[in-house]
């Protein structure tokens, strides 16, 4: 007999036995039940209670014995795991003592045998009385050795939120054997909560309370279990959470309460993104994805962040062809895989190549005949462009036209470029580079079936090159955190946000639109820094220092959404908008730009003077 068997043969025996136990227990208690529910009524006088009742519960006995144990069997009194039992199993003890000591009932009626009336309500009082002592004290016994247990846990904890959630992880902790947490006290805003107490633990106040009972009970770690709430409500909360220096834990969102998924495992730490305090932006994906469906899908820069979200959200609504195209193997290589194991059936076609050669793009396009593109391929670092204007020229706008021309000669049905805020009134190359190929697009448009688009939008947190991920670094290095000026701002969206609204944007297109996002209030990148350094559990300016080293070269204090001179027109999704497009003399832009396309190719120092030619609100900054 192997291991395996021979564990499996002890857990069986295990559970025979201790399904004998409760059987033979339960044998006695219908016993004693119906000679107490006598005995109760004689003032526990044995001596005085009449001999035919006697007689009548001893004939009737091997019957209540039978009907107890039966119909306990049939309401699961002998499967429960009683370790772990709650509300379920206290209403099938007390639904089956009813009903076994209804039936008793009739049977002694109908058989003849009499006893007091009192009887049958005090029989089912003690049956009733016996089981969930049998059945609970383990679990009281074990809460008692757990509770005991926790006074020497080393992490205590603070709940933010008496509500179900709450309620949940709370039981949880308190039931575990294997928890090394004590809760000591729950904070909530609702002011008839407070005092009460839940799974014992005591309600102290509302937000107000938390700095204080932090210090009183010396918390370690506080979960924020509010899964319902505002975004907004939670940053306020976690703004005063931060005073303690506590580590911070919440849960991720209202599905977790809708799916029944409240439990400790599901808390997770609490990010930057939650100190934001805009509530995250839902679409339809379904409802807008559908025109994808059955279509040949292309995405320039498919590995890099913007591009490989697009990939994934398009993946799942079933393109009859997605074609991830990027000159960085490494990167496209990743989505590849993710994509293959996440969607078997996908065509899925990855191609290496530069959107700045002319025959290269042109060969793609020709081969495959794409119906909607995604042009996300770009140079998108600021300070980098700005010490490499040429190259930034060459790959933003030059690439740009070509993968346009592309489209319209090969008759792509929808092109979609993304753009950035730093195209409006651009102190940078980057978002003058920017600004010209949202140009090429409207001018495009006006001449070629294929609707030519751009949707323009802020910073993306977690993208390749943003400020989040390198204030990371540099706290695990022990700092500095360097923020380039005080007073600095900018407006943030999540990566599937920004891909989401974009692709609903293309369902909006007619052509010729620079579609704007709306990126909700600006964010102070010093708050940022410092948010993340307390979210680190460290202290600013004990553990670590903000080094302030201003602004880098093109870059602005912030960043403006729409130029003034462009407007604003709403769409049906209030987060979306849409800028009246500016009038463009064709034949001065296309002759300014094939003198920028040979001073590039020539390496030349001046292109900044040919570039605010052409882009007349394009003022480099020194």
């Amino acid at each position: 007999m192997t291991t395996l068997e021979e564990k499996l043969k002890r857990i069986n025996s295990k559970l025979v036995s201790r399904r004998l136990f409760l059987v033979a227990y339960d044998v006695v208690a219908a016993c004693l039940s119906s000679l107490m529910a006598l005995m109760i009524r004689y003032d526990l006088r044995y001596d005085e209670i009449a001999p035919h009742f006697l007689e009548s519960i001893k004939v009737f006995m091997p019957a209540t014995v039978l009907i107890t144990i039966v119909i306990f069997y049939i309401f699961r009194l002998y499967h429960s795991l009683w370790m772990f039992a709650g509300i379920t199993e206290m209403q099938n003890i007390f639904i089956a003592c009813l009903i076994a000591s209804a039936l008793e009932g009739l049977g002694l009626s109908f058989t003849g045998n009499l006893v007091p009336r009192s009887y049958y309500f005090t029989n089912a009082g003690f049956l009733l009385m016996f089981t969930f002592v049998n059945r609970f004290s383990y679990r009281f016994v074990r809460g008692l050795k757990h509770k005991q247990n926790n006074k020497k846990n080393g992490i205590r904890v603070m709940i933010i939120g008496a509500g179900d959630a709450g309620n949940a992880i709370i039981k949880e902790i308190v039931s575990s054997n294997y928890s090394r947490m004590v809760i000591k006290c729950v904070i909530d805003d609702n002011p008839q909560k407070w005092g009460s107490f839940v799974q014992g633990i005591k309600v102290v106040g509302g937000r107000d309370k938390i700095v204080e009972m932090a210090n009183f009970y010396d918390i370690n770690e506080i979960f924020i279990a509010m899964p319902a709430v505002s975004q907004k409500t939670i940053k306020e909360i976690l703004q005063i959470c931060q005073e303690t220096e506590c580590k911070l834990r919440t849960l991720p969102g209202m599905y977790q309460l809708v799916n029944g998924e409240v439990d400790v495992s599901k808390l997770r730490d609490v990010e930057v993104e939650d100190l934001l305090g805009r509530e995250s932006i839902a679409v339809d994906l379904d409802a807008i994805l559908e025109y994808v469906k059955g279509k040949v899908v292309m995405v320039t820069g498919g590995g890099g962040s913007i591009g490989s979200e697009i990939a994934r959200q398009v993946a799942g609504h079933k393109p009859r062809q997605l074609i991830l195209f990027d000159i960085y193997e490494n990167s496209v290589y990743d989505i590849q895989q993710e994509l293959r194991t996440r969607y078997p059936e996908l065509d899925l076609v990855v191609l290496i190549g530069s959107v700045r050669n002319t025959n290269r793009i042109n060969w793609v396009f020709q081969t495959y005949h794409p119906d909607i593109v995604y042009h996300a391929a770009a140079h998108k670092h600021v300070p980098l462009m700005e010490d490499s204007p040429n190259e930034a020229i060459k790959n933003n706008v030059f690439g740009t036209w070509k993968t346009v021309q592309a489209a319209a000669f090969y008759g792509a049905k929808k092109f979609v470029m993304i753009s950035t805020d730093k195209a409006v009134n651009p102190t940078n190359i980057m978002g003058a580079s920017k600004r010209l190929c949202e140009m090429i697009i409207q001018i495009f448009n006006r001449h070629y079936e294929t609707e030519f688009v751009a949707v323009r939008f802020g910073n993306v947190l977690g993208s390749n090159g943003s400020v989040i991920p390198l204030f990371k670094k540099q706290i695990e290095a022990g700092g500095p955190v360097t923020v380039t000026d005080p007073n600095i701002i900018r407006y943030f969206m999540t990566i599937p946000e920004a891909v989401s609204l974009v692709l609903q944007a293309g369902t909006y297109a007619k052509g010729g639109e620079i579609f704007v996002l709306d990126m909700g209030e600006p964010v102070k990148i010093l708050d940022l820094a410092k948010n993340l350094i307390r979210l680190s559990g460290l202290k600013l300016g004990e553990d670590i220092e903000i080094k302030f080293t201003g602004l880098r070269p093109g870059e602005k204090l912030y960043e403006e959404l729409l130029m003034d001179e462009e407007g604003l027109q709403e769409t049906a999704n209030k987060l979306i908008h849409i800028g009246k497009p500016i009038e463009i003399d064709e034949t001065e832009f296309f002759c300014h730009l094939k003198k920028l396309k040979d001073a590039v190719e020539e390496e030349d120092d001046n292109v900044r003077t040919l570039i605010q030619e052409i882009v007349p609100t394009y003022v480099p900054k020194k």
